[in-house]
């Protein structure tokens, strides 16, 4: 396959993510809704760590940072826009990026809070409920942002989790727009949808060009159970809409008509953290270099379907040979 040559850029939390294996009795007691996202606070981070049998594995996270590091090992010139601590996290965090070549410049500091974490607990069915305190994350403000953090930059991938401040995304949209740049939006979490439907409306119809939405996230927002029927609605607002099904496989809807792609097949499922993020690296990759719409699925199939076999969501340096293998066998 070609290399790519148009440069994508984030938008997001850049968190440390804390994974640990846990029992159901553990989430039920102790972390809300299974397979939901929650804000905590510092106190209650301590709190649930110190409950914990064994400290967790850290890996830099983030969904929309994992992926743009998914997309770095891929070799797709990127970068990041997001608030970081200035503590030996933020450190480490951006050691993790500019490793494997991406920029940095577009990262921002702060002194008052740490680096964000989220602490992944993982259950037996695999399933994951995550616990975030945002920290520094939280703190990027709309100020902060301009025109000159996308400049140069083809494409920008938000995060869902943007929505929780309406002014910082109606910013950071404006300003990649006016940029020149196309759009992205992974909407995060059937939480996030349930409880900003009618602002995900309107930034879909304003801004965004592509739509990725898991099973949940796209009933939350159609009302209705059938992927299809949530596809369809999607794609009245944006070029490409994309409803992700696991192990079913996925929709995506553009100008030309719908194709449904089938999900790689998986061994053994160890840990599904990241595995939205990674099928829109896959998807991204695809889409920057032009491929049809059921290439870039493809490709979004084989990166998902890589990191649910692992405990985080990082792969390890010899699978990324074999993703590259298989995107050079997919025929465009």
């Amino acid at each position: 396959m070609s290399r790519i040559e148009k440069k994508i850029t984030g938008v997001g939390s850049p968190i440390m993510d804390l994974l640990s294996h846990v029992p159901d009795e553990f989430v039920s007691t102790h972390a809300g809704e299974k397979g939901g996202m929650a804000l905590v606070d510092h106190d209650a981070m301590e709190a649930l760590l110190s409950r914990l049998d064994e400290f967790p594995k850290l890996a830099a996270g983030g969904s929309a940072a994992n992926t743009i590091f998914a997309l770095a090992r891929l070799e797709t010139p990127c970068g990041f826009v997001g608030k970081l601590g200035d503590d030996a996290q933020a450190k480490e965090y951006l050691q993790h990026f500019e490793k494997f070549g991406g920029d940095t410049s577009g990262f921002k500091f702060c002194t008052k809070d740490a680096t964000a974490r989220c602490l992944s607990l993982v259950t037996p069915d695999y399933e994951r409920t995550m616990c975030t305190c945002l920290g520094a994350a939280a703190n990027l403000a709309p100020d902060e942002i301009s025109i000159s953090d996308f400049e140069g930059y083809s494409h920008v991938h938000l995060e869902g989790y943007l929505l929780f401040n309406q002014d910082l995304i109606k910013a950071i949209l404006k300003h990649a727009k006016d940029a020149g740049c196309t759009v992205s939006l992974d909407l995060g979490s059937f939480q996030i949808v349930e409880s900003f439907k009618d602002l995900v409306t309107e930034l879909l119809d304003k801004y965004v060009d592509i739509v990725f939405a898991n099973e949940d996230e796209a009933e939350a927002f159609s009302g209705s159970k059938d992927p299809e029927e949530s596809l369809k609605l999607l794609g009245k607002y944006c070029d490409i809409a994309v409803v992700k099904l696991g192990a079913e496989g996925s929709f995506i809807q553009n100008t030309e008509g719908k194709v449904k792609v089938v999900a790689n097949p998986v061994e053994s499922v160890v840990d599904t953290t990241g595995a939205g993020d990674y099928w829109a690296a896959g998807f991204l990759c695809g889409y920057l270099r032009g491929y049809p719409m059921n290439v870039c699925g493809e490709m979004g199939s084989i990166l998902g379907a890589e990191v649910v076999q692992q405990l985080g969501a990082e792969l390890p340096d010899d699978r990324w040979s074999a993703v590259a293998e298989q995107f050079n066998n997919i025929h465009t």
